[in-house]
C-alpha cells in the first residue's frame, strides 16, 4: 500500500545547526501516529518540512502523493495544518471563523453551509454560531480550529502540539475527534508532549537531536528493552533522594514521577539495599517495588541513552 506520508533521509540544516537529520518516516492511510520528543528535538521542524512550508536540506518527503520539495503548493493543497499556538480570529464568530477558512481552502459555495454545519456539530458548538470566538473555552476553539482545518476534507492532517494547555477532560473530546477522522481515512500525524495522548496513537515516533530513534505501537514500545529492572520507590525529600539513588552502585538511573522515585537496577537484588542506603542519608523510604515501565519511562531511557557514533 502507497504510504500516505513518506520521509526518507529528510534533513534540515540552519547554517552549523541541523534541526532534522536524515530522518526516515512512513505513514499508512488512515493511521494516527504520535509525534514525541523533547523540547527542540525537531518535530515542528519536520512537521513544516511536511506541509511544503520549509524546504528541505537533503533527502525527501511525499505528502498525498506529492514531493514537498518540488510541488509545495499542491502538498498544502492536500493537507490540514493545525498548531498549538490558537490560530482563529477572536473577535470573529464561529460561523464567521468557519466562513473565512472555507474561503481560503476554495471550498465550492455549494458545499459551504454543509461543510460549516459538520464542523459546528463537531465542535459541539450548536447554539453558539453567533459567540464570538474569543468568549470561548479552551478546548471548544480547539475543536473549532480543527473543524476550520478539515473544511477542504483534506487527506493528510498535521496537528502540531494542538492539545497544549487544554483541560484534560477537552483533550480526550479532542482525540475522540481525531479517531473519529482517522475512521473515515484521514492519515495523522500529531506532536505532543503528554505522554498519556501517545498512547492513543496508533504508532509512535520518538525523536531527539533531530533523529528518529525509536518506533513502534505504544504495547512495542512499552516492551523496549530498558537494559535493567525498573522499581517504584516513595520517599521523604526526593531530590536528596534522587541525588544519592544516581550515585549507587547498582542503580543504572533514577528519576521523579510525579511524587514517586522510578529507579532502574541493573539486577532485582539490589532493590533491598535501596531502603538502608537511604536511611543512612537521613532519608526515609517505602520498600521498592518492582513495576512495569511507561511509555515515559521509556521515553526518558531512550533520550537520555549515549548513543554510539554513527561509522563514518
Amino acid at each position: 500500500m502507497t504510504e500516505a506520508v513518506m520521509a526518507d533521509g529528510l534533513t534540515k540544516v540552519f547554517g552549523a545547526f541541523t534541526a532534522v537529520d536524515h530522518l526516515n518516516l512512513a505513514i499508512a492511510k488512515g493511521e494516527v501516529v504520535g509525534f514525541i520528543g523533547p523540547n527542540g528535538a525537531g518535530k515542528s521542524t519536520t512537521i513544516r518540512m511536511l506541509c511544503g512550508l520549509l524546504r528541505p536540506s537533503a533527502g525527501r518527503a511525499t505528502v498525498a502523493g506529492f514531493d514537498v520539495g518540488r510541488e509545495p503548493e499542491a502538498v498544502r493543497a492536500h493537507i490540514g495544518y493545525m498548531s498549538q499556538k490558537f490560530s482563529l480570529y477572536g473577535n470573529l464568530t464561529v460561523r464567521e471563523n468557519l466562513r473565512f477558512f472555507g474561503g481560503l481552502y476554495l471550498v465550492p459555495r455549494a458545499d459551504m453551509e454543509e461543510r460549516m454545519h459538520t464542523a459546528i456539530t463537531m465542535a459541539g458548538l450548536e447554539g453558539r454560531e453567533t459567540a464570538l470566538v474569543r468568549t470561548l473555552a479552551g478546548g471548544w476553539k480547539q475543536r473549532l480550529a480543527l473543524g476550520c482545518a478539515i473544511l477542504h476534507r483534506p487527506p493528510v492532517l498535521f496537528l502540531d502540539e494542538p492539545t497544549s494547555g487544554v483541560e484534560p477532560q477537552a483533550r480526550r473530546l479532542f482525540w475522540e475527534l481525531i479517531h473519529h477522522l482517522a475512521s473515515d481515512g484521514v492519515t495523522i500525524l500529531v506532536s505532543t508532549h503528554y505522554m498519556e495522548e501517545a498512547e492513543y496513537c496508533n504508532r509512535i515516533a520518538l525523536i531527539d537531536a533531530g533523529k528518529l530513534i525509536a518506533s513502534g505501537s505504544p504495547g512495542e514500545l512499552r516492551r523496549h528493552e530498558l537494559g535493567g529492572i525498573l522499581f517504584e520507590l516513595e520517599c521523604s525529600a526526593a531530590g536528596a533522594a534522587l541525588e544519592a539513588l544516581r550515585q549507587a552502585p547498582d542503580v543504572i538511573d533514577a528519576a521523579i514521577f510525579g511524587d514517586k522515585l522510578h529507579v532502574l537496577l541493573r539486577d532485582a537484588s539490589a532493590a533491598s539495599g535501596l531502603r538502608p542506603m537511604l536511611a543512612g542519608k537521613g532519608i526515609e523510604a517505602a520498600s521498592p517495588r518492582a513495576i512495569a515501565p511507561t511509555l515515559e519511562d521509556v521515553f526518558v531511557q531512550l533520550v537520555t541513552r549515549p548513543r554510539v557514533p554513527e561509522a563514518a
